[in-house]
């Protein structure tokens, strides 16, 4: 686990979000594996201190989407402490997600099987990602309508797609451009820093 990323999470939780229930929520994720869970199987931080790593990225997307957004539509303002829960907050279903394994794989320049650590799926909530993630922060803290829907959606197209075209979507990206701002800075970090990064 790197210290650092922990540490710079905890900072920007403790400095942004003052809601009821927020220390508890920052206690619960200090006892789970949440700093020390990758943040995919086999793509984008798909290695120990992951989760916390990519959750910082999306923040710091998040935040420069906002402000764009904020120059171009002069009359939104954004509330620091929103963007802060949803960013840092967007998967924290991934919890407990990924359980490392062993497969064996073959070494295409020796023609020789070895053994590869790897990480396994392993879902016990069964709840969806979105929802999953909206459930777990609701169980500390109460949520606004627009952190809510811009957590739940954060995968955008990605999430209609998996549950068959769900249209709520469409629904949720006229009540609040969260919903869209969250899903590209997800998307920023997810598919161009974290793999440029490596």
């Amino acid at each position: 686990m790197n210290q650092d990323k922990k540490q710079e999470f905890i900072d920007i939780y403790t400095s942004k979000i003052h809601r009821t229930g927020s220390e508890e929520l920052l206690e619960y994720l200090k006892s789970s594996t949440f700093f020390t869970d990758p943040s995919a199987k086999a793509h984008h931080g798909n290695f120990d201190g992951g989760l916390v790593e990519h959750s910082l990225n999306v923040y710091y997307s998040l935040v420069k989407f906002c402000d764009m957004y904020e120059q171009e539509f002069p009359e939104t303002k954004f509330d620091e402490e929103s963007i802060a829960i949803i960013a840092l907050l967007h998967d924290l279903c991934k919890i407990g997600l990924y359980k490392k394994g062993f497969r064996n794989v073959k070494n295409d320049a020796t023609g020789q099987w070895e053994r590869k650590e790897v990480y396994e799926y392993d879902d016990k909530v069964g709840m969806g990602h979105g929802e999953g993630s909206v459930y777990i922060i609701q169980s500390f803290m109460k949520l606004k309508r627009v952190e809510a829907l811009s957590v739940y959606h954060h995968m955008s197209a990605w999430s209609a797609n998996v549950k068959g075209g769900d249209s709520s979507i469409n629904v949720a990206k006229v009540q609040t451009p969260l919903v869209t701002l969250i899903s590209m800075a997800d998307s920023w970090a997810s598919q161009f820093e974290e793999v440029t990064k490596g």
